[in-house]
């Protein structure tokens, strides 16, 4: 289940989704749900790259959506957006003092099973999101256990 973060001194929101439900979803709609969680998360990541007073973590999602859609039919466009997403993931995790995702792991995984490039992503923005709201979430919290007594 996706819990929302909210992004420091902005208005905005971001989910932490399910790495492998965002797998399943595109799978499942047939990669409809792709295209509307690239559009999401880029948007995410430039909503946290105003708050920070940076543009490397991109300005335009729609942009980024439209290369993915119509420029992949002349290839290069989505591939290139495809790795500025990436870039743009591993320079929020610098951002936010994260561990930035493997580039080897996730070329393997956009070659080998492209299901699991997406999931990969997520897995590394729920870090980001989680790290950036000083590991708060939207979530509601669990009272704690009262201790036992003798």
């Amino acid at each position: 289940m996706a819990a929302e973060v909210q992004i420091a001194d902005t208005g905005s929101t971001a989910k932490t989704r399910d790495p492998l439900g965002v797998a399943l979803l595109t799978l499942v709609t047939l990669g409809v749900y792709f295209f509307v969680w690239y559009y999401k998360v880029n948007r995410e990541m430039s909503d946290l790259g105003r708050a920070r007073g940076t543009d490397e973590l991109g300005d335009s999602p729609g942009t980024s959506l439209l290369a993915v859609t119509l420029g992949a039919l002349i290839i290069v466009p989505a591939i290139v957006s495809v790795y500025n997403t990436f870039q743009r993931t591993q320079a929020a995790a610098r951002l936010t003092g994260v561990e930035p995702l493997n580039g080897w792991i996730a070329l393997a995984f956009y070659l080998l099973l492209g299901i699991g490039f997406p999931a990969y992503l997520q897995s590394g923005l729920n870090k980001v999101w989680h790290a950036q709201a000083g590991g708060v979430t939207a979530a509601p919290a669990e009272t704690p256990a009262a201790p036992p007594t003798k």
